[in-house]
């Protein structure tokens, strides 16, 4: 594996200089980043004679193990009172609780004591990138409950507590022979403190009164991956029967119809078949 080329001009033959890529690191929000400090240790030189510290990309100073015991002398406050610890077998620090704000650079270096003092090392490089994630929660469509007319509702959509801003946010309406896309502008707020975003979508859909069975899908898209709410589904309306009271009123009706008829149907023909007297005389 290649190694970076300004490596020999930056470590001593203590150590031993380890491969140059370096992958970005993803922690979720609220978890614990392991940042490498990314050398070994060939000749196990005990800690009691090393200077451990590592560096983000403001050159601030995170933590510092001098001769084996942390020392906040040069940390910056910003980092003194959070909760970082250092893993010995894996030359490790681990950035516990993370914040959105932790992202960026993190660089590792080592200083040697000797009999004339302090002596670079080691200087990790390229340096870890950390990146933060925290994941949105699944979209949920709500019905407005301000709908001013009964040919359309208004449909909300929402997602909360997420990192990074999502790239898009759409409903899918779904029936038996299409689905189709209707994208709408996505509303984002980002807390002051967290960091995370709240997103939501507004559509008024006026298609209830269809006679074929819908679905509405709403869509969150952040980081080549997608979340997809419930299914809002819509059936449209049955076609109610009368009601029992009309069913019997109308079944009187008709047989008093059917009566009637029969009744002079049957006179009718009584009378028919009586002899003309008027002729005989």
């Amino acid at each position: 594996t290649p190694t970076c080329p300004l490596g020999p001009k930056l470590f001593s033959k203590l150590f031993q200089y380890v491969p140059c890529a370096a992958a970005a690191i993803k922690t979720y929000f609220n978890e614990t980043a392991y940042l490498p400090c990314q050398f070994i240790n060939s000749q196990n030189i005990s800690l009691d004679e090393l200077v451990v510290f590592w560096q983000n990309q403001e050159k601030l100073v995170v933590y510092e193990l001098y001769q084996g015991k942390e020392k906040f002398d040069n940390v910056d406050p910003k980092y003194k009172n959070r909760n970082i610890s250092f893993d010995e077998e894996n030359w490790t620090l681990r950035l516990h609780n993370v914040e959105i704000k932790d992202q960026g650079d993190y660089q590792c270096f080592i200083h040697h004591k000797g009999p004339k003092g302090l002596v670079p090392s080691h200087k990790m490089f390229p340096p870890t990138k950390l990146l933060v994630i925290a994941n949105f929660s699944q979209p949920e469509i709500m019905e407005g409950s301000n709908s001013s007319s009964k040919s359309y509702r208004n449909l909300t959509c929402s997602s909360i507590q997420g990192y990074p801003q999502p790239e898009e946010m759409y409903f899918l309406l779904t029936t038996e022979n299409s689905t189709i896309k209707y994208s709408t502008t996505m509303q984002k707020s980002q807390d002051n403190i967290t960091e995370l975003y709240n997103v939501s979508i507004s559509w008024s859909y006026s298609g209830f009164h269809d006679t074929t069975n819908r679905s509405i899908i709403c869509v969150l898209c952040v980081s080549e991956m997608c979340l997809f709410s419930k299914p809002y589904d819509i059936v449209p309306p049955k076609t109610h029967p009368p009601p029992k009271d009309d069913i019997l009123w109308i079944t009187a009706l008709s047989l008093v119809i059917v009566g009637v008829t029969v009744f002079f149907l049957v006179r009718w023909k009584r009378k028919k078949k009586q002899p003309d007297l008027s002729r005989e005389c």
